[in-house]
């Protein structure tokens, strides 16, 4: 059964790479830009068939896929070319791959969703005796956590890694009866918890409130959880870069299919396993989403980043920055990202035969 896991894994990653160079395509075709190859897979060619100035392709490894569009890094002249058209065109093509997996994600998410009867919260159950702000314009049981330290606490759970990942201090806020109700600078310190033990935290017990998960619950919930993905990549990097995690919690294409196929071989049932796995999915395809426009070189947000340089720079001084220039920080950047990837592989191997 692993094996079965292992490559619907390795499928559904590369699918997801597929619907993001699909929505690349289907704008590029949208907006009359010649599409020179339009292929499903990498590697080896297996099948092709042209149609107009498009061949469509599979390719023998399912790790992706790519959409050749033509004057995609140069200008070649053509009017058709991607180069040559304006600002809101390209910007519509460069964004259409991260929507596409967006889009993805929500449509998985509603299908998980579809079935559920209850919605989880997260909620305080209870304070420590020695948290001393309750009450009215303090914190009372019920409460629905809303926000800490500026994070948005979307799905059940979210509170207490953002408390775990708190430093001395925190900013809590709640939602009672529609009321909004903020304590900032909550000192951490030694409390007693629930059973009578003493903990280091914030003064307050975190619990599971229930909802029932009506049509219109449903809905709310699968966006939740979709803004929940991308906040999830903002803390990430948040933490990365302030040192609250390292380059150790970072997984690759083999560490995302190793996690993938433990998530689905750890469950008890096979429907468990397989919802499981589709919600990481959709984890998987709102973080590509995200990251594809973070405006780093070679990404599709950094071209955008350069859309906006030239838009400015025509405002400015009536003169882009020069095609050339562009492809070197573009190249440079694949190599910089080719480099980081290939570290994070090796990274992920080792984890796996240590």
């Amino acid at each position: 059964m692993k094996l079965v896991f292992i490559l619907a894994a390795i499928a559904i990653f590369g699918l997801l790479v597929t619907v993001h160079e699909l929505g690349h395509f289907l704008a590029a075709k949208l907006c009359g830009v010649r599409v020179n190859e339009f292929s499903i897979g990498m590697g080896p060619l297996i099948w092709q068939k042209e149609k107009g100035d498009t061949q469509y392709s599979i390719r023998a490894l399912p790790i992706g896929g790519y959409c050749a569009m033509e004057g995609e890094d140069e200008d070649t002249g053509a009017e058709d070319s991607f180069v040559q058209q304006g600002f809101w065109k390209k910007f519509l093509i460069l964004v259409a791959g991260s929507f596409m997996n967006f889009l993805t994600g929500v449509v998985i998410l509603l299908c998980l969703y579809a079935g559920v009867t209850e919605i989880y919260t997260d909620e305080i159950i209870g304070t420590a005796p020695e948290f001393t702000q309750t009450g009215e314009n303090g914190f009372q049981a019920g409460d629905q956590i809303y926000k800490v330290n500026g994070y948005r606490t979307y799905v059940q759970g979210e509170a207490k890694m953002f408390l775990d990942y708190a430093g001395d201090t925190a900013d809590i806020e709640v939602v009672r009866d529609g009321t909004h109700i903020l304590l900032e600078d909550l000192p951490r310190s030694t409390f007693t918890s629930a059973d009578g033990s003493t903990y280091t935290g914030f003064g307050i017990y975190v619990g599971v409130g229930v909802q029932e998960a009506t049509l219109a619950k449903k809905l709310q919930y699968t966006w939740y959880t979709a803004l929940d993905f991308v906040q999830l990549v903002r803390f990430s990097l948040v933490q990365l870069f302030t040192g609250g995690a390292g380059l150790d919690d970072i997984s690759g294409p083999v560490g995302i299919v190793s996690t993938m196929t433990q998530v689905g071989s750890e469950a008890e049932t096979a429907s468990d396993a397989w919802s499981q796995i589709f919600y990481f999915a959709a984890l998987l395809a709102v973080n590509l989403a995200v990251m594809n426009l973070l405006p780093f070189p070679a990404l599709d947000g950094g071209r955008v980043f350069f859309l906006l340089v030239d838009a400015v720079a025509m405002l400015l001084v009536g003169k882009k920055v020069p095609e050339r220039y562009q492809i070197a920080v573009n190249m440079a950047g694949f190599a910089i990202l080719m480099g980081f990837m290939l570290l994070i592989t090796f990274q992920d191997v080792f984890r796996l035969i240590r």
